[in-house]
């Protein structure tokens, strides 16, 4: 092969390379990025969620719906029944109604088992480029240089617009699928065109060609909605009224993870002093503390349970302000409350035992044990539990049990060569095949699993 014939080769991989990319938008790792986990905002996403998995003939139980800090506005599936949702898609919505039509698609890719066919696109994909190459590879052989190179180009076009194809109808598949799940379950599909309306805004602020979607992995917005449109109209649930719960619940949610994440003017500027909704205290709340002004935080947050004593959330957000302004004492009654009231929610859960184990009295470690082995009980991949769990081992001078926790914690924070000896001390420490040295063998046969794949990448 010439040195041009390997340069067509290269541009027509980069090409590849570059809609792959793209396509991956839909389907990049969440280790990637930060995980973003809150007890109310998962409790959210599962009641406005449940509906739409049922209808889709999922399980509600196997399917996660996950948050990630990005302010793009994206979502996406990685395989397995987990769909991914970008903070910045949240801010953008303006209604609940809006990310159940996100959802909605999103779990078209899960039962299409799009994340599993994708290599069927490059497969297609490569068979033309492969086809092209020794079509022209014949014809430079036969001495038609120009005829070949013009073969190849062709081919490389063909196979790229081949995978695009492909992308687009997989989007197109879960679109209707989407439409199909809200109709099941008597949702509007408004938000769904309302949403498609603001990507549309958004592509043209970007300039984007509005033509048609021939280069592109995702039809355009504007096709979506012509297609999307007629569908949705034509079904009976087009003009079932919004649920209000479902609508308030997200005016909370979005306006704490804005106050949590966004810079404190910006939240400060968008919830006012002069908003005295449930959302405006919320944001205000996350952000003064996050601005360190611990007063003004304590006094929004004071305004929330003054409106509702009960709301669990309302009181964890009371007890974690009063924990991390360095009064643990002070916290406690409220974060107990919180857990009593959910039924010990692991994340409630996790920052009611962290502030046990602050207030420094050894008289609170035997609750804080209990609280946070309930917690990983529940919820397994909650490493600040772990942490929290082998904090209290470890003053309680159980050292194993401590090395344990420590292992189970650095195994879901992606460090296996940290869990592998954690894992090993506390088999050595634990009466052999006791049911804590039996876990603490699968975590280090896991780490060791995960070690050896990370050494082979190495090389």
């Amino acid at each position: 092969m010439s040195m041009f014939q390997g340069e067509q080769l290269f541009k027509f991989l980069s090409k590849m390379a570059a809609a792959l990319a793209a396509f991956t938008l839909c389907i990049q790792p969440a280790h990637a990025q930060s995980i973003l986990r809150d007890a109310e905002t998962e409790a959210f996403f599962d009641e406005i969620s449940e509906p739409l998995i049922r209808a889709s003939g999922l399980n509600p139980s196997n399917v996660d719906i996950v948050l990630i800090n990005d302010k793009s506005i994206n979502a996406f599936v990685a395989g397995g029944q987990t769909v991914y949702l970008h903070s910045g898609l949240i801010h953008a919505a303006s209604t609940a109604n809006e990310v159940q039509g996100v959802i909605a698609h999103e779990l078209g890719h899960i039962e299409g088992g799009h994340v599993i066919r994708y290599s069927e696109g490059l497969e297609k994909a490569g068979s033309i480029s492969i086809a092209s190459l020794i079509l022209a590879a014949a014809a430079i052989a036969a001495g038609a240089g120009e005829a070949g190179m013009g073969i190849m180009a062709a081919g490389q076009q063909a196979a790229l617009g081949k995978f695009l194809a492909f992308s687009r109808v997989q989007e197109s598949v879960a679109d209707a699928s989407g439409a199909r799940y809200l109709s099941a379950a008597g949702i509007s599909g408004r938000g769904s065109i309302n949403f498609f309306k603001k990507l549309q805004n958004y592509e043209f602020r970007l300039g984007i060609p509005q033509v048609d979607s021939y280069d592109r992995t995702h039809p355009l917005s504007g096709e979506r909605i012509t297609v999307l449109e007629d569908t949705y109209k034509a079904d009976p649930a087009w003009n079932a009224p919004l649920n209000p719960k479902w609508e308030a619940d997200f005016k909370r949610v979005k306006a704490k993870l804005q106050g949590y994440i966004a810079d404190p003017n910006a939240t400060l500027r968008d919830y006012p002093e002069t908003d005295k909704s449930i959302a405006g205290h919320y944001a205000r709340a996350y952000a003064w503390h996050k601005a360190a002004y611990p007063e003004k935080a304590m006094a929004e947050a004071n305004s929330l349970v003054a409106k509702n004593p009960n709301d669990p959330y309302f009181l964890e957000l009371h007890g974690q302000i009063l924990l991390e302004s360095g009064k643990p004492d002070e916290a406690l009654a409220s974060l107990r409350k919180a857990v009593d009231i959910t039924g010990n929610q692991p994340l409630i859960a996790a920052v009611f035992g962290h502030a046990l184990i602050a207030t420094e009295d050894k008289a609170n470690l035997a609750e804080a044990e209990r609280v946070l082995k309930a917690a990983v009980a529940k919820d397994n991949n909650n490493p600040f539990a772990w942490y929290q769990l082998g904090v209290v081992y470890q003053a309680l001078g159980d050292e194993p049990r401590a090395a344990l926790a420590s292992a189970e914690r650095y195994l879901m924070e992606g460090a296996p060569q940290l869990a592998l000896p954690n894992a090993a001390t506390a088999m050595a420490g634990l009466p052999e095949y006791s049911q804590d040295w039996i876990r603490a063998q699968d975590v280090k046969l896991v780490a060791e699993a995960q070690v050896q794949k990370l050494e082979k990448r190495k090389r």
